[in-house]
C-alpha cells in the first residue's frame, strides 16, 4: 500500500501531539498526548491490514521521505518494509506497551455551551501574535454579545493582548487553552466548548476532530 500525502501530513500533525503512535487497523487514526490533554482522530482513505506501534513517528517519517512514493507491506508481524524502485526499506514496530495511546471509547462532550467558528486565517493570525508577542495564553471570552478569542498572559494585568471576533454571545465566560495545545491540521473548524472543561474541534471538510481540554481557571456564567 502507499500513504497519500495528506495521510502523511496528517501524521506529522499528530507526531506534534504525541511522538509515538498506536495505529490500528483500518482507516483511522487515533493518537493522545503524553499528558493526555489533547486527544485527535481522523478518517484517512487508507486501510491499514494489522495493528502496529511506532516509537519515533518523526524518524519513521523522515525515512519514508527519503523515497518518493513507497509501496509498504505489512506481511511480517515485527517490522514493516517499503520499496520503490531499487531502493528498499525495514522499520521494526514498537511494543504497544510503551505507547500513550487513546482510550477505546469514544469521547463525548458532558455539555455544549459555546459554539464558534475557527478559521485558519484566524487561526494563523492568533499563533503568530503568541509568538510575537511571547505570550502562550489563548483565552475564549464571551462579553459584551460577542465571542473573542484572546492570547495574552492571563496572569499579568497588563499583559499585551492579541484579540480576534468569531461569533456572538449572550453569555458571560472565560475559558482558557494554553497556545502550545492547538495542534491542528490546516483547515476550518467548528469548536464546541463544554463548562466542564473540554473542548471539540471538527474539522469542516475532513473526518478530522480534536478534542483539547481546557485550563482549570476556566470559567463560565
Amino acid at each position: 500500500m502507499k500513504l497519500s500525502d495528506k495521510t502523511i501530513s496528517l501524521l506529522k500533525n499528530f507526531a506534534n501531539i504525541n511522538q509515538s503512535i498506536l495505529i490500528k487497523e483500518g482507516n483511522t487514526l487515533r493518537t493522545i498526548s503524553v499528558m493526555k490533554n489533547i486527544l485527535a482522530e481522523a478518517e484517512i482513505q487508507e486501510e491499514f491490514p494489522i495493528d502496529f506501534a511506532i516509537y519515533d513517528l518523526n524518524a519513521f517519517l523522515n525515512a519514508l521521505s527519503l523515497h518518493k512514493s513507497p509501496d509498504l507491506d505489512f506481511s511480517n508481524e515485527s517490522y514493516l518494509t517499503w520499496k520503490e524502485g531499487h531502493s528498499r526499506g525495514r522499520w521494526f514496530f514498537a511494543d504497544p506497551a510503551v505507547i500513550v495511546s487513546p482510550p477505546e471509547k469514544s469521547i463525548e462532550l458532558p455539555s455544549k455551551d459555546v459554539c464558534f467558528v475557527y478559521n485558519s486565517s484566524v487561526h494563523d493570525k492568533l499563533m503568530k501574535a503568541s509568538s510575537v508577542y511571547g505570550v502562550q495564553d489563548l483565552s475564549c471570552i464571551g462579553e459584551n454579545g460577542v465571542v473573542k478569542l484572546v492570547v495574552r498572559d492571563k496572569k499579568n494585568d497588563t499583559s499585551n493582548e492579541y484579540t480576534e471576533v468569531v461569533g456572538e454571545t449572550q453569555e458571560k465566560f472565560c475559558f482558557n487553552f494554553k497556545v502550545e495545545n492547538i495542534k491542528l491540521f490546516s483547515g476550518n473548524y467548528d469548536v464546541v466548548v463544554s463548562s466542564k472543561l473540554l473542548s471539540e474541534f471538527t474539522h469542516k471538510t475532513d473526518s478530522i476532530k480534536y478534542y483539547i481540554a481546557l485550563e482549570p481557571d476556566s470559567s463560565y456564567g
